[in-house]
């Protein structure tokens, strides 16, 4: 019996959920298939072809993702592709019932689920395993040119997509977290409009924090036992549990618009959290902790390091140090 397919929302699968393998994402509905980048469905209205969601996993060159929005590379059939190095050998095809359904999506509005892989752009993949990002639309396609060439040195036309993430709203929330979020996004256009600029009070704002998946930050912090990466130290309550923060290196939200993965995220005690958020801590190029602003009686390490498969992306620190040092020179210190 198949797996039945819907397009939209897969109750009970939230936001940054993660799958060990593609047979799990597979069974959680979000897929149609375990190797494929695009899954299909028939459309109710008319049983034609229409596509649902797809994975990023390092398939093409020509694939450009920037987290809220993404330039797609559509499908060839196996033998258009080189087996070995999955390098393109001749142009795609608009009828290739993959293209075409991703196409009729585009054509009738459908939002697309998408999957990020542990072999995709390393700024936004999981360590390991498969991580569900939410939903998208679908906003051109056209006809382009690859980056690479045929064999003999002609150009490979790709059907290529552009994708961009739906606001937070559309993204399976509660009512409640819904309406807060509507409220949030409009006030973030005002602000927007009067030039404002925030940093720290775009992590603070307690009504926001409803609208972000805790289990990327709750993955880091296991993984570190709740020791502060900056400061090295555990805060135990008095249950013995450890208690710690995960701390977005570049912050969720406008005007930053970080992401939330575990390359920008750190495992923080709160008050290297703070310290963090105010640009009292950066960290430099070579992972060395830099202290702009001291505070009595505390000490950091001077490194930042890393356990298992987590690894912080140097952009994500670079943005955080960068933002500071133009805000010193602009006089407004931290």
């Amino acid at each position: 019996m198949g797996i039945e397919r819907i397009i939209g929302l897969i109750e009970g699968v939230a936001v940054g959920d993660l799958f060990g393998s593609r047979l799990d994402v597979m069974g959680a509905k979000l897929h149609q298939t375990n190797q494929k980048g695009i899954s299909w469905l028939k459309d109710e209205k008319d049983g034609l072809p229409v596509a649902d969601a797809i994975v990023l996993n390092g398939g093409y060159v020509d694939d450009d993702d920037r987290w809220t929005w993404m330039k797609y590379t559509g499908a060839s059939k196996g033998k258009e592709r080189d087996p070995n190095t999955g390098r393109l050998l001749r142009s795609q095809s608009w009828s290739y019932v993959d293209n075409a359904a991703l196409k009729r999506s585009f054509e009738r509005n459908y939002p697309i689920r998408i999957i990020r892989g542990y072999e995709g752009d390393e700024r936004y993949s999981p360590p390991r395993g498969y991580r569900y990002d939410g939903l998208f639309r679908i906003t051109a396609v056209r006809t382009a040119v690859s980056k690479d060439t045929a064999l003999d040195g002609s150009e490979i036309e790709i059907c290529q997509f552009d994708l961009e993430r739906l606001p937070d709203s559309k993204q399976g929330l509660t009512v409640v977290e819904a309406h807060v979020a509507e409220v949030l996004e409009e006030l973030e256009e005002e602000y927007d409009q009067q030039g404002e600029e925030r940093y720290p009070e775009v992590r603070t704002v307690a009504v926001q924090r409803l609208m972000r998946s805790v289990a990327t930050s709750r993955r880091v912090k296991k993984l570190y036992d709740g020791e502060c990466q900056l400061c090295g130290r555990r805060l135990l309550g008095p249950d013995g549990q450890s208690h710690s923060q995960g701390a977005h290196i570049r912050p969720l939200g406008k005007p930053h618009n970080g992401p939330d993965v575990e390359p920008n995220i750190i495992c923080v005690c709160p008050n290297c959290h703070v310290r963090l958020d105010i640009g009292a801590v950066v960290v430099d190029e070579n992972w060395s902790i830099v202290v702009r602003a001291e505070m009595f009686g505390e000490t950091l390490l001077a490194k930042l390091e890393t356990k298992g498969r987590h690894r912080v992306h140097p952009d994500y620190v670079r943005y955080h140090r960068e933002w500071w040092e133009q805000r010193a020179a602009r006089g407004q210190g931290s």
